[in-house]
This record gives structure tokens, C-alpha cells and sequence, in this order.
């Protein structure tokens, strides 16, 4: 059997790309929200004038999970020190 693609024709292999390919753009675009958060964090720590530990920021720039990173942005613009961003955690 020969299989040929017609974009449209919602052929097994179609689907099966398109659903890949909306995955992957998921994954993307959460990786991408994921990387802005942990630069904003950083941005904000340092506009604020709050030392940040080479183990904070490597902490910080390792989380990947956005609900931890939306409350650390949270915490970033009340802290005093870089660790009480975890705090809780």
C-alpha cells in the first residue's frame, strides 16, 4: 500500500501529525511562559536591589513547574532576600 498525503483528508497519518504538532506547540508555548516568568523574577529581584545567592538564581532558573514560578513572582516583589522567595516551599 502506498500512502499518500492530502493535506485535509483527515487520514490516520494526518491526524496523528497535527496531533503531535499541537502538542509540541503546547509544550513550547509552556516552556516559553515558563523561561519569561523566571526572567521576570530575576529582572524584578534585581531592579529591587535584593542580592541574589548563585544557588537562588540556579534554583530559580531550574523550575520549570509555572505555578511554583507564578508564586515565586508573586514573592519577588515583597522579599527581602532572594530565599524567602521559597519559603513555604
Amino acid at each position: 500500500m502506498v500512502a499518500t498525503y492530502f493535506p485535509g483528508r483527515g487520514t490516520l497519518f494526518e491526524q496523528t501529525y497535527l496531533e503531535g504538532k499541537a502538542e509540541g506547540m503546547a509544550e513550547g508555548k509552556a516552556e516559553g511562559k515558563a523561561e519569561g516568568t523566571v526572567e521576570s523574577i530575576l529582572r524584578v529581584l534585581e531592579k529591587r536591589g535584593v542580592p541574589i545567592t548563585p544557588d537562588a538564581r540556579q534554583r530559580i532558573a531550574s523550575e520549570t513547574d509555572l505555578d511554583t514560578l507564578t508564586r515565586w513572582f508573586d514573592r519577588s516583589l515583597t522579599v527581602a532576600t532572594a530565599q524567602e522567595i521559597f519559603s513555604e516551599d
